[in-house]
C-alpha cells in the first residue's frame, strides 16, 4: 500500500512539473511578445511570433519530460525485476 502510495505522488508529481512547464513557456513567449511589440510599435506581429515560439518550446519540454520519465520507468521495472529473479 505504501508503493502504491508513492507512485501516485511520484506520477502526480510528474504530471504537475509537465503542466507548469507548458503553461509557462506559452507564458514566457507571449510576455516577451507584448513587450517587443509594445517597444518597436509592431502590434500584433511578435506577440504571435513569440506566442508560436512558446507553444512550440512547451510542447518540446513536454515531450522531454514525458521520454526522461519513461526512461526512468522502464530502468525501475528492470531493476525490480532482477530484484525478483534473484530473490526467488
Amino acid at each position: 500500500m505504501a508503493e502504491d502510495k508513492r507512485q501516485l505522488y511520484k506520477s502526480l508529481g510528474f504530471l504537475s512539473s509537465v503542466g507548469i512547464s507548458l503553461v509557462a513557456s506559452i507564458l514566457i513567449g507571449l510576455a516577451m511578445g507584448v513587450y517587443l511589440d509594445q517597444w518597436l510599435d509592431t502590434r500584433p506581429l511578435f506577440t504571435l511570433i513569440m506566442l508560436l515560439i512558446g507553444v512550440i518550446s512547451g510542447f518540446r519540454n513536454v515531450y522531454i519530460l514525458t521520454t526522461r520519465e519513461l526512461k526512468r520507468q522502464e530502468i525501475e521495472e528492470n531493476q525490480s525485476g532482477n530484484n525478483d529473479e534473484s530473490s526467488g
